[in-house]
């Protein structure tokens, strides 16, 4: 049997190598301070800092939602879940750049933005013909895997940038910038 590939399977492996590849080093930097990142320590503390609670825990889950769906992503397996994981990431990601505008160059979620959107499309187009999902006879690739996928990975992304916004409401309304007992830290 003759496999023919098309442009649009040539185009969907060049968009997966490259947003895959730049996920797969954005968490690298996160988990194992590859690249000049901070690895867990340092990621954790920063994510601390922004408001995601607890650090070392926010820093491990978008470095393994980053590095893993897009290492994923760049082999084309697990589409759904890679793309649906990664694009979650990002999502939180802008909800940090948000305050600076759209222009990445000012601090803005532009980029965030970019790969998110770039992974929720591959998660819903699919790898294409040259893929490790494609060659497994798409086992990990089902129709009803990425709304499900999808679903799970925008609930999460809400409930954990709803939290963090929750505790930055705390601290600015805190005399020194840090919940009190009384309003419960989400480090508890």
């Amino acid at each position: 049997m003759t496999t023919y590939y098309d442009r649009r399977d040539l185009g969907l492996l060049l968009l997966r190598l490259g947003t895959g590849g730049v996920l797969a080093a954005h968490g690298a930097q996160k988990l194992f301070g590859w690249f000049g990142g901070g690895g867990i320590e340092g990621t954790g503390q920063w994510m601390e800092s922004i408001g995601y609670r607890p650090g070392k825990a926010s820093a491990t889950a978008a470095g393994l939602a980053e590095c893993g769906g897009g290492l994923l992503l760049a082999m084309g397996l697990a589409t759904p879940a890679a793309g649906a994981a990664a694009a979650g990431a990002m999502g939180g990601a802008a909800a940090v750049h948000t305050p600076a505008g759209f222009f990445n160059q000012e601090g803005g979620y532009e980029y965030a933005a970019t790969l998110g959107l770039a992974a929720a499309g591959l998660a819903i187009s699919g790898p294409g013909r040259l893929s490790l999902d494609h060659a497994l006879g798409h086992a990990l690739d089902r129709g009803w895997m990425v709304p499900a996928a999808l679903g799970m990975a925008a609930a999460a992304t809400v409930t954990v940038v709803g939290l963090r916004n929750k505790q930055l409401q705390q601290q600015s309304a805190s005399p020194n910038g840090r919940p009190t007992a009384d309003e419960g830290s989400l480090d508890d």
